[in-house]
């Protein structure tokens, strides 16, 4: 979408297009555009109009109901915070006393939306100029552009001096392909450059890839490792004044709702022993931020392998942090003796996990050719070294 194109959007004519096109959205889009150009609509407001439809449609599952009223780029909405995230950032923010608020690449507005909902005055910067009128339309459409100003611009060139939080989203994409950036010294800002507002702002937070590695955490920083039902979708950097302790794990269960919060050192080693009754496969936020080991404490579980987080126990206990399956079989990888043992247990349906093999699940699916009518869960994995299928059932 282009600036001008855009700006129809925002006309009546165009707020009529938008509320044609969320009504014949979702299906044969050839359909859709056409019955949108013989209302009337001029074939380049009706095309804009029905990629905001499908976007809007798209953004129900970070923004709810709110996503019918926002603006996207499908770029934008890919890498916009959920607002179940977004909102609890902004709730810590406020409670560690944050009134003014700098969002350095604010994209569409997300997080500075959910900061104004808490009554922080959010100084938003974006450089991409479609991105900050977007962003802008945003916030006057959830009724807060009294609480966000939002300038298109370099946000190294932003004067930080004038408020008392920070927080920054560097772009992670490459300008013009989309293709993802995994070196932060890649960023835009320079990692140099964000790294250095914890030493200018006394509250900085900054949004990180999950894929982070831990070498680059800044001394002293709190990681923070975000899931939601199941998927891991952010890690975040908490500085300064800020940072509580060093690593946290938070797995939020939004169909509850409900946030739960594993934290420890993230330098702790869970203890090995043998594979037991039960195995639990931990939440992607507690190991990428390295707490397994406080996890295998509460649950009094142990590693099978060092390398592996898998983590087994005698006992089922329920826990936000991992999932818990008990343990039918255990053998060493061999197809022909999985695929007769499945058989003999009449398993015809199987979820696969694995960590530490180099099977393809989808392969082993086809080529474990099952047949029977009951169903069961396959754990590929190490043990002591050795690839080693566990075969399992859920937990009563």
């Amino acid at each position: 979408m282009e600036l001008e194109q855009f700006a129809a959007l925002r006309t009546a004519e165009g707020s009529a297009a938008l509320d044609a096109a969320a009504r014949v959205a979702g299906g044969d889009p050839l359909a859709a555009a056409a019955a949108l150009r013989s209302a009337g609509v001029p074939a380049g407001l009706a095309a804009a109009a029905l990629t905001q439809a499908e976007l809007r449609r798209r953004a129900t599952g970070k923004f709810g109901p709110a996503a019918s009223r926002m603006f996207y780029t499908r770029a934008g909405l890919e890498q916009a915070t959920r607002q179940v995230v977004a909102d609890r950032r902004a709730r810590r923010l406020r409670a560690a006393g944050a009134s003014t608020l700098a969002d350095l690449g604010c994209g569409l507005g997300a997080d500075a939306l959910a900061a104004a909902r808490t009554g922080i005055r959010v100084y938003a910067v974006e450089a991409d100029p479609l991105t900050a009128a977007l962003a802008e339309a945003n916030a006057q459409a959830a009724g807060l552009a009294d609480l966000v100003t939002v300038e298109c611009g370099d946000a190294t060139a932003f004067d930080v001096t004038g408020v008392d939080a920070v927080f920054c989203d560097p772009a992670r994409r490459r300008a013009g392909t989309g293709r993802r950036i995994f070196d932060p010294n890649s960023y835009s800002p320079s990692w140099d450059f964000v790294t250095g507002l914890a030493e200018r702002v006394p509250r900085t937070v900054v949004k990180v890839a999950p894929g982070i590695d831990h070498a680059l955490i800044p001394a002293g920083a709190e990681a923070e490792w975000v899931s939601v039902d199941g998927d891991l979708v952010e890690a975040a950097l908490w500085c300064g004044e800020l940072a509580e302790l060093p690593r946290r794990a938070t797995v939020v269960k939004e169909r509850l709702p409900a946030a739960y919060q594993l934290t420890g050192t993230g330098t702790r080693e869970a203890p090995v022993g043998p594979v037991r009754r039960f195995v639990y496969d931990p939440d992607p936020a507690v190991v990428r931020a390295h707490l397994v080991a406080e996890l295998a404490a509460d649950l009094d579980a142990t590693l099978a392998d060092p390398t592996i987080a898998y983590l087994y126990a005698d006992t089922a206990q329920p826990t936000p942090y991992a999932r818990c399956l008990e343990v039918t079989d255990m053998l060493p990888f061999s197809l022909k003796r999985l695929r007769a043992l499945l058989r003999e247990r009449r398993v015809g349906r199987v979820e696969i996990l694995k960590r530490g093999s180099a099977l393809e699940p989808e392969r082993l699916r086809r080529d474990l050719r099952l047949t029977g009518d009951q169903p069961a869960s396959l754990v590929l994995t190490r043990v002591a070294a050795a690839p080693t299928v566990l075969v399992c059932r859920p937990a009563a």
